[in-house]
């Protein structure tokens, strides 16, 4: 899942780049967009993680 995130990341970056390169300033907001999505979702993968360990830590094996 954190994948999706840098892919996200590494398109968007090629986006930004052609954008300014070309003067497309359309392309190049897309591309800070989805830079910023890329972030977002490994943000969220980072959490859910967190979230996981914290519930396995509280689980307590009483057998």
């Amino acid at each position: 899942m954190g994948d999706d995130g840098n892919m996200d990341k590494l398109k968007g970056k090629a986006k930004e780049m052609l954008g300014k390169a070309s003067g497309d300033e359309r392309k190049e907001a897309e591309g800070k967009t989805d830079q910023a999505k890329g972030g977002v979702k490994d943000t969220m993968d980072s959490l859910k993680e967190r979230a996981e360990g914290m519930k396995d830590s509280l689980k307590r094996d009483d057998s």
